[in-house]
């Protein structure tokens, strides 16, 4: 199948690939059904794009990138809502804010993106830990 992007031009795509968001996403609550593909230019980072919206596609990393030492715990409910069985069924992805000045992109790490690989379902969830920051920067001087 093919669907032209408003920023990524069209992208061709498998119904295998679509990945599920029952609940959608926080904002894009009327979309549920995204795609991933990789950033040509740079591959550390992703994009989440709508196949509903060609206007909505989200930046997206892994939150391992940006921190090592990166936890989160995954409760029980999620697991069970997104049909988790091991933990290499398991994609997390936290979301970018970009910014014309490199010092001033910074990356959700509060909020990560689960995503059942799969089962091709996910969900956003909140994490209870202050440790982590809605605009944590991406860049660490």
């Amino acid at each position: 199948m093919k669907f032209q992007t408003s920023h990524h031009g069209i992208r061709e795509y498998d119904e295998s690939e679509v990945i599920t968001f029952k609940k959608g996403l926080p904002g894009f609550e009327g979309l549920s059904k995204f795609i991933l593909f990789p950033v040509e230019e740079n591959e550390v980072f992703n994009i989440l794009h709508s196949i509903e919206d060609p206007e909505v596609g989200l930046v997206t990393i892994s939150p391992f990138s940006i921190d090592k030492e990166y936890e989160i715990e995954l409760k029980d409910g999620l697991i069970k809502r997104l049909k988790i069985e091991k933990p290499d069924d398991v994609l997390i992805q936290t979301t970018v804010t970009l910014n014309s000045k490199l010092e001033n992109i910074t990356v959700n790490m509060k909020a990560p993106i689960v995503i059942n690989i799969s089962t091709k379902s996910g969900e956003q969830i909140i994490l209870d830990n202050d440790k982590y920051l809605i605009k944590h920067p991406l860049v660490q001087e």
